[in-house]
């Protein structure tokens, strides 16, 4: 997705893979009308135009990792199921979720068609706590119960190698981070809470994660290096406009402490 704020969406992405040393490269699958308070309109690409974006860039270019992130619809999830079919060598981190959009993650079809098609093909699904939930309510029903471990089980019997839980509960000025895999909960990391809000924060992760995958560093190590990177980034975090603070990926090349002006 397309985010002129540049906080969210491909724009965010692309900072943070330049970041970790990485040419990224951008397939739209919407446009989205928004500023830094987050955002209110957006405007789906045709899936064909998706597929055609994709299949351009592939037969040029070699790639070493994939990043998806939103998707609006389930043909949209059927093109790009099928385009990443096609290099099942390569990793795919899934971040589909975006808190700036809150309607997002409401359409059981559209999330029954990412569990179908996408989530087995998936190297690295991100979600929230909350976001797991409204997944997993495709198979079982809602529950007020702590469900984190027997969902994140779920998830990776339908053939995810890795599933990384933002926002677990617990301690009130921390933020608790899970990682799990076939072999049950691989990592857990906390971090101090820090002045929000943010946008972009999810973005952040998921891109770095993916930078530090196409690198050639095993999911652990990529998890470990994105956590630290995006809590320097919000730790550097500027308010850019009148809503939430954005991550600044580039604070280890800022000289002194001046703002950075949106352009």
């Amino acid at each position: 997705m397309a985010d002129p704020v540049g906080a969210i969406g491909i724009q965010a992405d692309l900072a943070a893979l330049a970041a970790m040393g990485c040419h990224g490269l951008s397939v739209i699958t919407a446009l989205s009308i928004g500023d830094t308070t987050g955002t209110e309109d957006t405007q789906e690409v045709e899936p064909d135009w998706v597929a055609d974006q994709a299949r351009v860039l592939l037969e040029d270019m070699p790639v070493a990792a994939f990043k998806v992130g939103h998707i609006g619809s389930v043909e949209t999830v059927s093109v790009i199921a099928e385009i990443v079919s096609d290099y099942p060598e390569l990793p795919l981190v899934l971040d589909p979720f975006a808190t700036s959009l809150p309607d997002q993650g409401s359409d059981e079809e559209l999330l029954l068609a990412m569990r179908e098609l996408l989530i087995p093909q998936t190297t690295l699904l991100l979600v929230s706590v909350d976001e797991l939930s409204r997944l997993a309510e495709t198979w079982r029903e809602p529950s007020q119960d702590n469900m984190v471990d027997t969902d994140a089980s779920q998830i990776i019997e339908f053939g995810c190698e890795y599933l990384f839980v933002t926002g677990v509960p617990g301690e009130a000025h921390s933020v608790t981070n899970l990682l799990f895999s076939e072999n049950g909960l691989v990592r857990s990391a906390s971090w101090p809470r820090q002045t929000g809000p943010f946008i972009g924060a999810g973005n952040t992760l998921s891109a770095t994660m993916t930078a530090m995958l196409a690198n050639g560093l095993d999911v652990p190590e990529a998890v470990a290096e994105a956590e630290e990177f995006t809590h320097a980034a919000l730790s550097h975090a500027q308010r850019l406009g009148m809503g939430k603070r954005v991550p600044d990926r580039y604070f280890w090349a800022r000289e002194g402490d001046a703002e950075t002006p949106a352009t």
